[in-house]
């Protein structure tokens, strides 16, 4: 699932290992949700999203509607 967590976490100076400290899971899935090769839980998405203060629609884009505009 495309999203833009690579440039909010790097927006905010935090490592990989940081931003999954914060978050409670591991570097490993940190790396894997930025890259597209794992997409996160409803929950973790959420976690996401409040840590960053933003909604989950303005981070993660819906493949259901295509790009954001």
């Amino acid at each position: 699932m495309k999203n833009r967590i690579r440039i909010l976490r790097a927006e905010a100076g935090w490592t990989q290992a940081d931003l999954a400290e914060r978050l409670g899971v591991s570097r490993q899935a940190v790396n894997a949700i930025e890259t597209e090769k794992h997409s996160p839980s409803l929950e973790l998405a959420f976690r996401i999203s409040a840590l960053f203060q933003q909604s989950v629609e303005a981070i993660f884009e819906n493949p259901h509607q295509g790009p954001r505009a």
